[in-house]
């Protein structure tokens, strides 16, 4: 078996320089700030995990202490804003329990494995303390609710608790819901709010983009209760939501701010895993590449006679080569493919060859894999192999034709292809344009956090002692998980947050300096 060591943890070669502690942010109180035609005295936010401060796959008191709406109601206060308060979980574990019983795990932090290479990993350090059946009482400002989508924000019973086991219910909201059949909205209205801001819809299509395109494309379908969790929520039905949580937000006189989804492409969840990892250097791979081609010659004349010979796959003895994929777009040609292969490999082997390369090809680099792949890639897949030795083949041939993104088609929840980032991106445009259509006809600041993400992406954004970029690990604007801003990120969006307010209500407000927010966390520094 071909030993996993393709590491996107290489990047860490250059240096921890990304691993500062957090510090709290000092505000400069000198000078004179003022709300302008807003009024920050009561300030609420709702969203999703950006909005809660989820950062490094969990939520834990750091990150919600660094979320972008904590440092914004600090800036607030000094323009008249007032208390902001936060549904504070009780540890910097992350993690989740419901009734002592562990339901969500650990964060990530930065590690050493056993072979010496720095990672991220699953804090072990201290079980979580936070129950959820241990409902917390009174009002909170900052309603970020991780893993909400659009529609689940105007959904009475969203935090019910004896909901959570079953999926009916989200587990982070039942924390802090006003009661069991409470809605965000409505406990955000329930503040009467001066001020909001509304970062949502990211979920919307984001759970689609993280399983690798695994959901449906529920365009053109407006009834949530039929979608599975990893669906893309019809456009016609984010709007109507969308424009139902504004309109309700500003009928009382509430001012506010909205957000836009950035791309997925901007983020080191699907842009640190190349399309081409297997490197002809690797001794564990390179020696075998000779092979490898000999087996793949006859299976790519049958493509080739098939008439699909772009399905071929060909390792390089001098250069990187991209992993075999499994592409559901494709025309599924296993029952061909099979008939095609039968004189040369026997019945038997010809079924599976067929079943297993019906619908494969070699990755390019239109194609994203999504940061798990690289634990994946490589290793043996264990459930292949077991079916294969069910087929009476022997423990060594079933093993042989099961490594992941060589013998085995890396399967569809590792890659994101063309075709599937097409239906995020024809919705994601939907959804911002809906989002600026509506702030337009309310007269709410927009800022435009997909431009901001881009620059992030590309160039990266400047600050007072260096670069933030969105490079995983080594850049500083994202967490562990590869999706959630650091604090860092965090202070970057409030800036750009900042701007829009003071553009659209004459208000003048400090920003805060990225430098002054750290990064990933070691492993020893989590309290």
């Amino acid at each position: 078996m071909i030993k996993n060591t393709i590491k996107y943890f290489a990047i860490l070669a250059l240096g921890l320089v990304a691993c500062e502690p957090e510090f709290d942010n000092p505000i400069e109180e000198s000078g004179i700030y003022a709300s302008g035609e807003a009024d920050f005295s009561t300030y609420v936010a709702l969203g999703n995990s950006l909005t809660a401060g989820y950062a490094d796959g969990a939520l834990y008191i750091t990150g919600q202490e660094n979320s972008y709406p904590n440092l914004l109601a600090q800036q607030f206060q000094l323009a008249g804003g007032g208390d902001f308060t936060q549904p504070l979980v009780e540890d910097n574990t992350g993690g989740l329990l419901l009734g002592g019983n562990q339901i969500t795990p650990n964060r990530f932090v930065l590690a050493i494995d056993e072979n010496g290479n720095p990672g991220p990993a699953r804090y072990a350090g201290a079980a979580p303390t936070t129950d959820i059946a241990n409902r917390l009482t009174g009002s909170f400002n900052n309603l970020g609710a991780p893993g909400a989508k659009s529609f689940h924000l105007v959904t009475e019973g969203y935090g019910n608790t004896a909901n959570v086991p079953i999926g009916l219910a989200n587990p982070y909201y039942a924390r802090f819901a006003s009661a069991d059949n409470a809605s965000i909205l409505g406990d955000a209205v329930a503040q009467s709010p001066t001020f909001f801001s509304l970062w949502i819809g990211n979920n919307d299509i984001l759970s689609y983009a993280t399983s690798g395109g695994v959901g449906v494309d529920q365009t053109g379908n407006p009834d949530p209760s039929t979608y599975g969790g990893n669906d893309i929520t019809d456009p016609g039905l984010f709007d109507n939501v969308y424009r139902t949580m504004v309109g309700t937000l500003v009928a009382s006189g509430s001012k506010g701010v909205v957000l836009s989804l950035p791309d997925v492409t901007s983020i080191p969840y699907f842009t640190t895993v190349p399309f081409a990892p297997l490197s002809p250097l690797n001794p564990d791979f390179g020696p075998q590449i000779p092979t490898l081609n000999a087996t793949y010659a006859g299976l790519n004349q049958a493509f080739a006679f098939l008439g699909v010979p772009e399905r071929s796959i060909q390792f390089s003895t001098t250069a990187a080569s991209a992993v075999v994929i499994k592409d559901e777009s494709l025309t599924d040609i296993s029952a061909q493919l099979t008939q095609v292969l039968t004189p040369t490999f026997g019945a038997e082997l010809a079924a599976i060859y067929g079943a297993q390369y019906g619908q494969a090809r070699q990755a390019n680099a239109n194609d994203l894999l999504v940061l798990p792949s690289s634990s994946a890639i490589a290793q043996l897949n264990t459930d292949r192999l077991t079916e294969l030795v069910s087929f009476g083949l022997t423990q060594e041939q079933a093993g042989q034709l099961s490594v992941n993104g060589i013998t085995f088609p890396l399967e569809d929840q590792y890659v994101l292809t063309a075709a599937e980032q097409a239906l995020i991106s024809a919705a994601r445009t939907s959804y911002n344009a809906s989002i600026r259509a509506v702030a337009e006809e309310n007269g709410l600041a927009f800022y435009d956090a997909a431009a901001d993400l881009a620059i992030l992406a590309n160039t990266g954004i400047p600050f007072d002692g260096g670069v933030v970029t969105s490079d995983f690990v080594t850049g500083g604007g994202f967490s562990l998980d590869g999706v959630h801003p650091t604090p860092r990120g965090h202070a970057i969006v409030t800036n750009g947050i900042i701007e829009a307010i003071e553009n659209t209500y004459g208000a003048s407000l400090p920003s805060v300096n990225p430098g002054d927010y750290g990064t990933i966390t070691l492993s020893n520094e989590v309290n």
